[in-house]
């Protein structure tokens, strides 16, 4: 009986430690998300490359080496955000993610229907008023509706050869990410 109890004492003492080291890392690695990476790299609004810096580290590690992809942060509450691009590439996808990087929508140049890319993100209550009048120049826009206020929108391109990677450049060059009032 009495070795059980040490042995219970022991894994009690071992949890609380282990317990308290996680807590004291739990700061480290929440500045390591790619919404804080972002965060420190640029403001609202802005296409950031994802790709490293001459010599640095990527903002947000890109998974496929064929694909290059610039990302942008926005926050609902300044009003939906239009995400806009245009040129020739082999192919295109968007990703919409929330504050906590879980995929929201994602769609590419094949199912949006044109090889341009013209999307806007919005919260339900946007949709709504949205839909009472439509305007103009949103008609052909692919709508992304969601709950959260605060995301990401990351643009990823096919660079199948290096021969494309000035059109791929050219691409993200145009792309924008604004916030747009109704």
């Amino acid at each position: 009986m009495r070795r059980l109890a040490q042995a219970l004492l022991l894994g009690l003492i071992g949890a609380g430690i282990v317990h308290i080291v996680v807590l004291l890392l739990i700061p480290e690695f929440s500045a390591r998300d790619a919404w804080s990476r972002l965060a420190m790299a640029t403001d609202l609004y802005v296409m950031t490359p994802l790709a490293a810096e001459k010599g640095g580290p990527p903002v947000v590690k890109s998974v496929d080496p064929l694909f290059e992809a610039v990302a942008c942060r926005f926050d609902l509450g300044d009003g939906m955000v239009r995400i806009k691009a245009q040129g020739r590439v082999p192919f295109w996808s968007v990703s919409v993610y929330d504050r906590n990087g879980h995929n929201i929508y994602s769609f590419n140049d094949r199912n949006a229907g044109k090889p341009s890319l013209d999307a806007v993100v919005l919260t339900p209550a946007q949709m709504a008023a949205v839909r009472k009048d439509l305007p103009e120049n949103l008609a052909g826009s692919v709508f992304v509706e969601t709950a959260t206020d605060e995301g990401i929108a990351v643009v990823r391109a096919f660079v199948p050869d290096e021969s494309w990677r000035p059109a791929v450049k050219t691409f993200f060059s145009q792309a924008s990410c604004e916030p747009d009032v109704p």
